[in-house]
């Protein structure tokens, strides 16, 4: 799709990067600019920087970078068109008409169509006279019908096609039902239902598209819950069920259950704040998709060993994004569900007000298969709680349970202390270690954006010095542009970035970050992000530029010369065989 560069301009000026990226990240304000958690690592600490005069951000903990159409794409996991679309869309601004789609957007459209058709489809389906067994099991687990009209949950019958032959009677190919993940191919060809006799629960994500199903089986053999493989519209790592609905919640606190029918009865209950992993355990991902919405989580998982197991894979990887999390404990119900229906949404509330603390549920889970009253165990449990106590990095935090567990112990707290300053320290000195030879081996490791630059230092810190400058100064920059051609340019990625800042040089005699990403990966904004952002704050005079360009002119000329050197020792040495060979023919 071609774009003019009018219509992208006026694009980013109705998308300033602040604004967008405020949608997802907490800005802080630092300067001039902004800093946040970045959304694409996890983190405690802020290091990703959103630069407000250039309407770019770098990351400078993992490489993410770029302009606000990146920042898009890369969150959204959108392509370029979908983006531009996206923010269009945004700013209430118009596509022009006379551009097509990339085949992969039309696909993920049409995605995107059937996934909302047959939603429909299923949704219809319950009421009707072939969804009877769906709606007796849906009613027995106290569902109201604004509930079930809230999250569109449908039935899909036994039936091998039904839903395909709806779909084709619709004008879906099979093809496109198989690329949807709603029809599923064997081995001979057949196309058959990838749903059948189970109730059916939606999968909306942010803006209000069908992306995804779960399906809950009623009776018979199969898996309990069934959920819709990865297409090109759904990442199971990159969308939490119901956060459509939790987003919307005044407060910054989640709850996260273990299955849609825990998060459908909670938010029925009157908690709009609940959300659930899609089929698979708690991710990075959705530990930093959890951060934009929330700074505390309340955990709601089964209290079986793989709920437990669950619950403390989430502590970690939630902690690890500096959100506060606290663990719900629930007697006299196996689940929130079976609770609420027992004791109401009031009791349920009290619950979640009075969740203790992931450190006391850790060390809780300490003492788990050990008999206190034998010295073995107390001694087995001692080494665990200490292993706890020495994962606390808050200072307070870690000296606040630390009496606690000598005082119930009966261990002076020296002894504790001790113990836990000593794990520390050699954690310490092992992430010192492991930062060390990484740092080591680093230059030894491939540059996948810029490969050529481990082979040539010299040039490669000249290349970014060059583009600093025509980034920062665009309109001062053209007499630097016109003393160079692309090939006095020593690495791939040089050449590529300078030709594409020329260009925009010579044309409009101006040039932004922001004007590149239709032309550059996500990778390769990250490291024009990068060059920017590192030299931000350093000054790049002219005599600066044209000492970098003389790096690059001085290797050019003095390949020219040892070119011109090899062809004479080349012409000498034939002369000389040629000489000793009419030696030869005039004795002969």
């Amino acid at each position: 799709m071609q774009l003019s560069e009018d219509f992208l301009y006026q694009l980013r000026q109705n998308n300033p990067i602040d604004s967008v990226m405020s949608s997802y990240v907490n800005l802080i304000r630092r300067g001039h600019g902004y800093v946040c958690l970045c959304p694409f690592h996890s983190e405690k600490s802020p290091s990703c920087t959103v630069y407000t005069e250039s309407d770019s951000f770098y990351c400078f903990g993992c490489g993410a970078g770029g302009d606000v159409i990146t920042f898009i794409k890369k969150i959204e996991n959108l392509d370029f068109i979908e983006a531009i679309k996206f923010l269009a869309d945004r700013s209430g601004m118009k596509l022009p008409d006379d551009n097509t789609d990339s085949p992969t957007s039309r696909l993920r459209a049409r995605i995107l169509e059937m996934n909302r058709e047959a939603a429909n489809y299923f949704y219809s389906a319950l009421t009707g006279p072939r969804g009877k067994k769906g709606l007796l099991y849906i009613s027995s687990r106290g569902l109201t019908p604004q509930t079930i009209k809230k999250y569109g949950i449908g039935y899909a019958d036994d039936e091998w096609d039904s839903l395909r032959r709806y779909m084709n009677s619709k004008g879906y190919s099979d093809n496109e039902l198989v690329s949807a993940a709603l029809c599923g191919r064997t081995g001979n060809g057949k196309i058959y239902d990838l749903f059948r006799d189970r109730v059916i629960f939606p999968i909306i994500d942010l803006r209000g598209n069908v992306i995804a199903f779960g399906g809950r089986i009623i009776d018979g053999s199969g898996p309990k819950y069934l959920n819709s493989p990865e297409t090109l519209v759904f990442k199971k790592s990159r969308n939490l069920f119901s956060l459509n609905f939790a987003k919307k919640s005044k407060e910054r606190r989640l709850i996260l259950a273990e299955g849609y029918m825990d998060v459908i009865s909670i938010n029925q209950g009157g908690f709009e704040n609940v959300v659930a992993t899609l089929g698979t355990a708690c991710t990075p991902e959705h530990a930093r998709l959890m951060k934009h919405y929330a700074d505390e989580v309340i955990i709601s998982y089964d209290a079986d060993g793989a709920g437990q197991s669950a619950t403390h894979k989430a502590i970690n990887l939630l902690g690890d994004v500096g959100i506060k999390t606290k663990i719900i404990k629930i007697d006299g119900a196996k689940d929130p569900d079976e609770f609420i229906k027992k004791y109401g949404a009031e009791r349920f509330r009290l619950l979640l007000n009075r969740s203790g603390g992931a450190i006391d549920f850790e060390l809780a889970r300490c003492k788990d298969g050990l008999d206190l009253d034998e010295n073995v165990d107390r001694v087995e449990y001692l080494k665990r709680a200490i292993k706890v106590l020495a994962s606390i990095d808050n200072d307070v935090e870690r000296e606040t349970y630390i009496p606690r567990i000598a005082d119930e112990q009966r261990i002076p707290v020296e002894v504790i202390r001790s113990q836990v300053e000593g794990i520390r320290r050699k954690k310490e000195h092992a992430e010192k270690a492991e930062l060390w030879n990484k740092t080591k081996s680093a230059p030894h490791l491939r540059d996948k954006v810029n490969p050529d630059a481990a082979k040539h230092p010299k040039e490669a810190k000249a290349e970014n010095g060059i583009i600093a400058y025509i980034l920062k100064n665009p309109i001062e920059a053209e007499e630097i542009v016109s003393s160079l051609t692309e090939e006095d340019f020593v690495t791939s990625f040089g050449k590529k970035t300078f030709s594409a800042l020329a260009e925009r040089i010579k044309k409009y005699g101006d040039v932004s970050i922001s004007s590149l990403s239709g032309e550059f990966n996500d990778d390769e904004m990250g490291r024009i992000a990068e060059i920017l952002a590192k030299n931000r704050d350093i000054l790049i005079t002219e005599q600066e530029a044209r000492d970098f360009v003389s790096v690059l002119k001085k290797r050019e000329s003095t390949l020219t010369e040892n070119a011109a050197n090899l062809t004479n020792n080349d012409f000498r040495d034939l002369y000389k065989r040629l000489q000793n060979a009419k030696k030869k023919t005039d004795n002969t």
